[in-house]
């Protein structure tokens, strides 16, 4: 069967074809909003308010006391460009569909969808649910523990995921190949590693996720809680300690719980806070999240016997390096891309969308060489829209 010229369409389709298939955390998380950008030049702009669901308090009692409704955003900014560029001759282009992949596309799909896969990943440091035990093998237990935290932030129980970095994956499949299951399951656990769905979780491994490195942050820092968390404010002011904070560091305070998201009653666990900014160290102000709020429709934490010297502990290890898992419903991040600008006055220029994700392809010709260039690009954003619907996993 003689060979084809490729088209400008089946080429870009092939291309997304294979992209889409390398994107193992992206292609689980929240796409809803791919269509806003879904325009020519993505003409929204490059953001997207996103509004927050409403929260109110409960009377107790006949006597109407009325609320005001707070809504509030986050903003999905559409920004980050990356691509990959190519160079192919006249007759690279008289081959099949599939030599053309495996030669030319398939190695091209797999460093940029990477690149991207490992950018959203970064999302990890949003989140201040955390089970973090330094130098240890995960354990099934922790599925269960980081499960109850998505539990006590109310995530939904279906569309759930376990997305675990390769040694997580191979502890976790050691530690369960004594559960009860069905055969089929069992078997594929023991042949490929793979262990499906437990727990409420579809589980998938992925190599990509990037090992978080603690801060230097020792065990000497105290806040008062009287003055130095204020509702509302996203900082928390430390009055001594020594050692930086890195972004996504995880800790608790003496005397801060964690309430019931709907009640507002004292959960009896220590909220966890996350470091959602790089801090050199001392007394200061650390930003945080989640903002502590300690009343009204949105009260996220209760101050028990607030005073000075109050101990901050943070998870992990000063300085230490642990692996990097996550648990996750699929709406806690959202992914999404733009249609880039179709430039005219080349050889050709494609844009195709499969599953919401918008590639564009341009090609020229170089007469002096009998060479196209060609250049496949990809605009995204991505945003942690509710953190508290993950728990991250440190171990190892």
């Amino acid at each position: 069967m003689s060979n084809t010229i490729l088209t400008p369409t089946a080429v870009t389709r092939e291309a997304l074809r294979i992209l889409h298939q390398k994107l193992n955390f992206i292609g689980s998380i929240n796409r809803q909003y791919d269509d806003s950008f879904a325009k020519s030049g993505a003409k929204i702009g490059d953001s997207l308010k996103i509004r927050m669901p409403n929260q109110y308090t409960v009377r107790t009692g006949k006597t109407i006391d009325t609320q005001d409704t707070q809504e509030i955003s986050q903003t999905l900014t559409v920004a980050t460009q990356k691509g990959v560029d190519t160079n192919f001759s006249s007759a690279d282009l008289t081959l099949s569909l599939d030599d053309f992949s495996k030669r030319i596309l398939d190695p091209a799909m797999a460093v940029l969808a990477a690149n991207i896969e490992y950018d959203a990943m970064s999302m990890y440091k949003d989140v201040y649910n955390a089970q973090w035990t330094s130098g240890s093998a995960i354990t099934y237990n922790d599925i269960l523990s980081g499960r109850v935290k998505m539990n006590g932030g109310l995530a939904p129980t279906s569309g759930r995921s376990a997305n675990l970095n390769s040694q997580d994956m191979a502890d976790l499949v050691k530690d369960t190949k004594t559960l009860f299951n069905d055969q089929a399951q069992l078997s594929k656990q023991y042949k490929e590693g793979f262990m499906g769905r437990a727990a409420g979780y579809d589980f998938m491994e992925n190599t990509l996720w990037p090992g978080h490195t603690r801060g230097a942050a020792d065990a000497n820092y105290v806040v008062n809680t009287s003055t130095g968390i204020t509702s509302g404010s996203a900082t928390v002011a430390v009055t001594a300690g020594t050692g930086a904070m890195n972004k996504g560091d995880v800790f608790t305070i003496v005397g801060v719980n964690s309430v019931h998201p709907e009640t507002k009653i004292d959960t009896g666990r220590q909220q966890q806070f996350v470091v959602a900014a790089d801090y050199s160290g001392g007394a200061g102000n650390i930003t945080v999240s989640p903002t502590p709020v300690t009343s009204g429709a949105r009260q996220n934490v209760v101050i028990n016997s607030a005073g000075a010297g109050k101990a901050i502990a943070f998870a992990g290890t000063a300085s230490g390096q642990d692996g990097t898992s996550l648990l996750y419903h699929e709406d806690a991040f959202t992914f999404a891309t733009a249609d880039l600008v179709m430039p005219n006055g080349v050889d050709f220029a494609r844009r195709e969308v499969q599953d919401g994700i918008s590639m564009r392809i341009v090609r020229a010709y170089d007469i002096n060489n009998d060479n196209l260039p060609c250049r496949i690009d990809v605009l995204y954003g991505y945003k942690s829209l509710r953190p508290e619907w993950s728990t991250r996993l440190h171990f190892n």
